[in-house]
């Protein structure tokens, strides 16, 4: 079964672009869109073992340049 996580980013002013094209090049994001608002981009992260979402988020999100802070949303299983 698949499982999905939502990471809202806040990024450094100016650097969204550069965020959103090295997160196309990660495995398990599956869409990347920039946003207005409180956070500048939101990425759909799919895989069907939870612990390489948390692999993709911890190594490769959290860790990338520019990147201020992060909010995950997991998928509640039985909600939808």
């Amino acid at each position: 079964m698949m499982t999905t996580a939502y990471v809202l980013i806040n990024c450094e002013l100016g650097q969204e672009q550069g965020i959103i094209d090295s997160l196309k090049h990660i495995d398990s994001v599956k869409e990347v869109h920039g946003t207005f608002g409180a956070y500048d981009v939101v990425a759909r992260i799919e895989n069907t073992e939870k612990e390489k979402i948390r692999e993709t988020i911890t190594w490769g999100i959290r860790k990338m340049e520019n990147v201020r802070s992060i909010l995950t949303l997991m998928d509640a299983k039985g909600q939808n």
